[in-house]
C-alpha cells in the first residue's frame, strides 16, 4: 500500500504574528523568505495516522509530497523525520502566488504520477484556512473524500473515519483509493528522535519542475490565480469586551444586546 502525505510549509505562528502589512511581498503574497517557516502543524497530524496505518501493515510505504520554493525542503524533511520514507519537492518559479486551484492542480498531477493507495492531509493549513485542496485533489483525482477526520482505520479496500459534526458523531466509509483531510484531534504527533532526524537526511527525495509534470506555466502562479488579496490590514490587537455575570436576571438581555451592538449576530 502507497501512503501519499500532503505536507505545506508554512509561517510559524509562535515566532511571527501577522499582524502587520510587513509580511508581505508588493505583489500582496505572503514573504516567505521573510518570516521563520515551517510544517504545518496539521500535516504532521497527517503524517502520523500514515505511522499509524504502517503499524498496522507490513506493506506500507509513506511517501511525503510539498510544494513551495526552496525552502520547503525544510518541512519536507522534518516529514520525513517523522516517519515518512521519502519525498517529492515540486519546486519552480513559476509557482509563486499559486492559489488553491494551482495549487490543487499540482499536487493531484504528483500523486497521480507516483501512484497512490490513500492520500493523507491536514484539514487546512495555517496560514490561508481554505479547507478546499483535500477535496480539490480528490476531484482532480476522480477519488472519493472523507474530511475533518478525527480517527481514521484503513482496512484491505475502504477507509472509516470518524469526525465531530456540530454536537454529534459521524462514521463515514470510502473505497480506496481515496483522500482523507486530518484535524488536529487525530492523534498527537509523534516528536522525532535525533536518530530519526540523522536517518532523515539519508531519505530520497525527488525534486520535480512543473515541465517534470508536464504543467504548463500558465495555469499555476499569480496571474492564473482565481483569487486575488486587494489590500491587507493589521489584525485588532484588542477587542471591546464585556463581563456580564450569568446569573444576573437581566444576563441574557445584556448579551444579546452586546451582541447586536457589535454585529457578531
Amino acid at each position: 500500500m502507497k501512503v501519499v502525505v500532503l505536507v505545506k510549509h508554512v509561517p510559524d505562528e509562535a515566532a511571527d504574528r501577522l499582524s502587520g502589512t510587513g509580511v508581505f511581498a508588493p505583489d500582496m503574497t505572503v514573504d516567505r523568505a521573510a518570516l521563520t517557516c515551517r510544517l504545518d502543524a496539521l500535516d504532521e497530524n497527517a503524517v502520523e495516522q500514515a505511522m499509524r496505518v504502517a503499524r498496522r501493515r507490513l506493506d506500507v510505504q509513506i511517501l511525503a509530497v510539498t510544494m513551495g520554493p526552496t525552502g520547503a525542503r525544510r518541512s519536507l524533511a522534518r516529514a520525513l523525520a517523522l516517519g515518512a520514507d521519502e519525498g517529492v519537492h515540486v519546486c519552480d518559479d513559476a509557482l509563486h502566488g499559486s492559489d488553491a486551484r494551482a495549487t490543487s492542480l499540482v499536487l493531484a498531477a504528483v500523486v497521480a504520477r507516483v501512484g497512490f493507495d490513500l492520500v493523507v492531509c491536514g484539514a487546512a493549513s495555517s496560514d490561508s484556512g481554505m479547507s478546499v485542496v483535500p477535496a480539490m485533489v480528490a476531484e482532480r483525482l476522480g477519488v472519493p473524500v472523507a474530511s475533518d477526520a478525527d480517527t481514521m482505520w484503513v482496512g484491505e479496500d475502504e477507509v472509516v473515519v470518524r469526525r465531530d459534526a456540530d454536537g454529534c458523531v459521524e462514521e463515514i466509509a470510502a473505497p480506496l483509493p481515496a483522500v482523507v483531510s486530518v484535524t488536529e484531534r487525530a492523534g498527537e504527533p509523534r516528536y522525532p528522535s535525533f536518530r530519526a532526524m540523522v536517518e532523515a537526511r539519508q531519505k530520497a527525495v525527488r525534486t520535480w519542475s512543473l515541465a517534470d509534470l508536464r504543467i504548463g506555466p500558465d495555469a499555476v502562479g499569480h496571474r492564473a490565480a482565481a483569487t486575488v488579496v486587494r489590500s491587507v490590514a493589521p489584525y485588532p490587537s484588542e477587542r471591546p469586551g464585556l463581563l456580564i455575570d450569568g446569573a444576573a436576571p437581566d444576563a441574557a438581555a445584556r448579551l444579546a444586546g452586546y451582541l447586536t451592538e457589535h454585529q457578531l449576530i
